[in-house]
C-alpha cells in the first residue's frame, strides 16, 4: 500500500520505494508537511514542524493556496465570480484512494500499467460561497520515487465563473538557502545548464510563446547548496504540457520556500460554466537524495516507461539518414535513391524524406498546408519514392509541418480564416508562415483526414512532425470574445487531440517531434511521440552541452543526435567524423548529410560506427545514464551506459581543446557492481569497485576535438 490515510489525526502519508510525502488537516486547511527521504508510518509522525498553531495563512503551507484572504504569497489558482470579485477560500471536503492512475481528460500524463503499479489520493477541497470545487490528485508509484500532481477545477454553484489561475501544483517548503536549477537556452543552443541562489523573492522561469520553447524548458529544480552529480538533496519539478508554462520558487520573509508549476496565468482567462471543469496539466514530481543523477535517472525510467507509450516504446531506434543537410529543397527521386543506395550500404536502416516533397515548395516561402506531393520533384509520387527506398531495403520516413500553414498556399486562399488572428490587427509571420488555429475542430479535422490518407496510401514507417514558429495574434474565429482568452490552451488541447487520433489510427509508424529542434522538448510531446529531434545545431562541439543537459530530466532513448558534414552548418566548425560519430551515437544514432559524398576511408569508417551502434543501442536506448564529466565546467565531457543488471556498460570520453603537456587521463565509472571483475576494451581486466573508486587510466588524446569509446563487460 503507498497511501496511508490516519483517520485520527488526518494525515495523508504517500510512500514511495525511498521517499514519504505527508499533508494534514489543520483547521480545515489542506497543510503541507513533509517531502523527502521515506519515514515509517507510524505514530512519530505526528507533530511535523508545519503544523500551523495560529490563524495566520500568511504562515500557513496550504496545499493549494488562494489570494485575498490574508496569504500574500503567489496564489495556486484565482477565480473572478460574475460580481467581480476575486476572493475564494478552499476547506478540506474529504478524500477518496483510486488504485492504479486515472486518466486526464484530453491531456497528457505519466501512466500505470496495472493497479498494482500506482496508487492514487484525491483530495476534495471546496469553496462554499462560489461552489468551486478543486479535487487535488497525487499519484505514488510501487516502483518510481515520483509524485504526478494535478488540480480539477469544478463548478458546482449557479452560475459561471472564470479561472484567471489554476497551476498545477503548489508547494512550501524550508530551504531558504537552495540553489535553483533549470534549463535555458535559445535556439541550436537549447538545454544550457544554470543555477543560481535562491534569495528573497522569486525565481521564475516559464513560457509566452504557445509552446514550450527554446528558451527555456519546463523544468525545474530546488538543490542543496553542495549538491552535485551523486551527492545533495534535489527536489526536481517536471511539467507534462507543451504550451505556455510557469515555474517559480517565491522566499518570503520567513525563509519559507513557496515552489509553484503549472499553466502560465499570463494572458489566461478561461470561463467555468455552471456543472463544467477545468483540469490542469500534470506536474511530476522527484526528489533525490543521491544528487542530480539520482533525480536524472528517476525521471529517465518513469518517462521512458511509463510516459512513452505504443509499440515503439521498448523497441530499438532504427539508424536513419535524413536528406535536409544534403540537399536541403534541391532534390529529385533519384538523388533520394541514391542517397538510400549508399545508406544500405553503409548498413542504415531509415531513410526520411524532409522538407521540400510537396505544394510548389522550393524555399520556405510556400505551400505549407498543402500537402499534395510535388510531380516535379516526385513525378511518380511518395509511393515510388518509398518503394525504391524500401527495395533497397530500407524503410521510409516522412518530413510534415501540420501545424501550420503558408500565405501563398492554397489552404490559405481558401481559409484565410484558419490562422490564429485577432480581427483589425497585422497577421505576423515567422518564416513566411503563419500558425493554423488548432483549437477549430474543423481545421483538425482536415488536417487529420489529409495526414491520415497519406499515410494509409504510403509504406511510411517513420514520422518527423515539425514545429517552426512561436505564436502571435492568439485568437480565433471560431471563438466568442468571452473566449479569446482561453485560445492558447486550447490551441495545445487540439494539438493533442489529433496527436492522440493520428497515432492511435497509425500505431506502427514512429513518430519524432520536432520544433526548429528543441523548441518543444517536453513530456508533453514524449507521451505521443517517444522521441524528439533535440535540436538544430548537429555541431558535435555544441551537441555535448545540449545532450548532457538535456539529459538533466530526458532519458536519451528520446534523443535525437545525427553525424552531419563538416564545416558545420550551425556554426562553421570542423570536427573528425569519429568525434561526430561518438557523440550522435549518446543518443538515437542517424546522420544529416550527403551519403554519397564519403570517401572510401569514410566509408570504411561509418560503417564501423553502425555496426558498433547496432552492438550497443539497446544498452543506449534503454541503460542507465551516468554523467561522469560535465562540458559546462571543463574542456572535457563524459558520460556512460550501464545496463539494468550491471554485466555491461558503455562509456564515452570527449576532449574538445588540446591541452600541453597533458597527464594521463583519469576516468572514474559509476553504476557499476564493485564486486564484479569487468573487461574494458583494449585496457584491461578490473573489479568494479577499482574502476569506480580509483577508476582507469589512458594515454591523452591528441589534437582538438578528440574522443574515445570504452565497452566494459563483467568477466565471469
Amino acid at each position: 500500500m503507498s497511501v496511508h490515510v490516519h483517520e485520527q489525526t488526518m494525515i495523508f502519508h504517500l510512500q514511495g520505494p525511498h521517499t514519504s510525502y505527508m499533508m494534514q488537516v489543520a483547521g480545515g486547511y489542506l497543510v503541507h508537511l513533509y517531502w523527502g527521504a521515506k519515514l515509517r508510518d507510524d505514530r512519530n509522525l505526528e507533530g511535523l514542524p508545519n503544523v500551523p498553531n495560529h490563524d495566520n495563512l500568511d504562515q500557513i503551507s496550504q496545499e493549494y493556496p488562494q489570494y485575498g484572504n490574508g496569504d500574500f504569497r503567489e496564489p495556486a489558482y484565482q477565480i473572478k465570480l460574475a460580481d467581480g470579485s476575486r476572493i475564494s477560500e478552499l476547506k478540506y471536503k474529504g478524500y477518496r484512494v483510486v488504485p492504479g492512475k486515472p486518466k486526464l481528460e484530453g491531456l497528457p500524463a505519466v501512466y500505470a500499467e496495472s493497479e498494482e503499479d500506482a496508487e492514487t489520493l484525491v483530495i476534495i477541497l471546496g469553496d462554499d460561497y462560489s461552489g468551486l470545487t478543486v479535487e487535488l490528485s497525487y499519484t505514488v508509484f510501487a516502483e518510481h520515487d515520483a509524485i504526478a500532481r494535478s488540480a480539477r477545477l469544478i463548478n458546482n454553484g449557479s452560475g459561471s465563473l472564470r479561472l484567471l489561475r489554476a497551476l498545477s501544483a503548489s508547494l512550501d517548503m524550508d530551504i531558504p538557502n537552495y540553489d535553483a536549477l533549470y534549463l535555458a537556452g535559445a535556439w541550436s543552443r537549447e538545454a544550457h545548464l544554470q543555477r543560481r541562489p535562491l534569495g528573497p523573492g522569486t525565481t521564475a522561469i516559464g513560457s509566452k510563446r504557445g509552446m514550450s520553447g527554446h528558451q527555456l524548458n519546463p523544468f525545474f529544480a530546488l538543490v542543496s547548496p553542495q549538491a552535485g552529480e551523486d551527492q545533495g538533496e534535489v527536489f526536481g519539478f517536471s511539467l507534462v504540457y507543451s504550451g505556455n508554462f510557469l515555474a517559480e520558487a517565491e522566499v518570503d520573509p520567513m525563509g519559507k520556500v513557496r515552489v509553484l508549476m503549472g499553466l502560465n496565468p499570463f494572458d489566461f482567462d478561461w470561463q467555468l460554466d455552471a456543472g463544467d471543469s477545468f483540469q490542469t496539466p500534470e506536474a511530476v514530481m522527484v526528489y533525490s537524495a543521491a544528487g542530480l543523477g539520482g533525480m536524472s535517472r528517476t525521471y529517465h525510467k518513469l518517462y521512458r516507461t511509463r510516459l512513452a507509450r505504443g509499440m515503439h516504446r521498448d523497441k530499438e531506434r532504427p539508424i536513419l539518414v535524413n536528406n535536409w543537410e544534403a540537399t536541403y529543397f534541391n532534390f529529385n527521386a533519384d538523388k533520394i535513391e541514391a542517397i538510400a543506395k549508399t545508406g544500405a550500404e553503409l548498413g542504415i536502416e531509415l531513410f526520411v524524406l524532409d522538407d521540400g516533397w510537396f505544394g510548389k515548395r522550393n524555399d520556405d516561402t510556400t505551400s505549407l498546408g498543402d500537402w499534395v506531393v510535388d510531380k516535379n520533384k516526385l513525378p511518380g509520387g511518395l509511393r515510388d519514392v518509398a518503394e525504391r527506398v524500401n527495395r533497397l531495403g530500407l524503410k521510409f520516413g516522412l518530413w510534415f509541418e501540420p501545424e501550420m500553414i503558408s500565405p501563398d498556399s492554397d489552404l490559405y486562399r481558401s481559409h484565410p480564416d484558419w490562422c490564429l488572428h485577432v480581427p483589425g490587427r497585422r497577421r505576423t509571420l515567422a518564416r513566411t508562415q503563419s500558425v493554423l488555429d488548432m483549437s477549430r475542430s474543423d481545421v483538425r479535422e482536415y488536417l487529420f483526414a489529409t495526414l491520415s490518407g497519406i499515410f494509409s496510401s504510403v509504406p511510411i514507417a517513420y514520422v518527423k512532425w515539425d514545429m517552426n514558429r512561436s505564436l502571435t495574434e492568439i485568437g480565433s474565429a471560431a471563438w466568442s470574445a468571452e473566449h479569446q482568452g482561453e485560445i492558447a490552451h486550447r490551441y495545445m488541447l487540439g494539438v493533442y487531440e489529433l496527436m492522440e487520433r493520428l497515432t492511435a489510427a497509425h500505431p506502427d509508424i514512429l513518430f519524432e517531434s520536432c520544433a526548429s529542434g528543441g523548441g518543444r522538448f517536453d513530456p508533453g510531446m514524449l507521451y505521443y511521440m517517444p522521441q524528439t529531434w533535440t535540436s538544430d545545431d548537429t555541431d558535435s562541439v555544441e551537441r555535448l552541452k545540449i545532450q548532457y543537459g538535456t539529459s538533466l530530466v530526458y532519458p536519451v532513448s528520446a534523443m535525437g543526435a545525427h553525424v552531419s558534414a563538416v564545416p558545420n552548418h550551425q556554426v562553421g566548425r570542423f570536427t573528425p567524423l569519429s568525434m561526430r560519430g561518438n557523440v550522435a551515437m549518446s543518443g538515437n544514432f542517424g546522420y544529416e548529410l550527403d551519403l554519397t559524398k564519403f570517401s572510401e576511408e569514410e566509408r570504411e569508417e561509418v560503417k564501423k560506427q553502425i555496426e558498433l551502434y547496432k552492438e550497443v543501442r539497446s544498452l543506449v536506448q534503454q541503460g542507465e545514464l551516468y554523467r561522469l564529466i560535465s562540458p559546462f565546467e571543463t574542456q572535457e565531457a563524459s558520460w556512460m551506459f550501464v545496463s539494468q543488471d550491471r554485466e555491461e556498460a558503455l562509456a564515452f570520453y570527449f576532449k574538445v581543446l588540446a591541452e600541453p603537456f597533458k597527464p594521463t587521463q583519469l576516468l572514474r565509472l559509476k553504476g557499476l557492481d564493485p564486486d564484479l571483475e569487468y573487461e574494458v576494451e583494449g585496457i584491461g581486466v578490473f573489479g568494479g569497485d577499482r574502476l569506480m573508486n580509483a577508476g582507469i587510466s589512458f594515454p591523452a588524446l591528441t589534437g582538438d576535438y578528440a574522443s574515445r569509446v570504452f565497452q566494459i563487460k563483467a568477466v565471469r
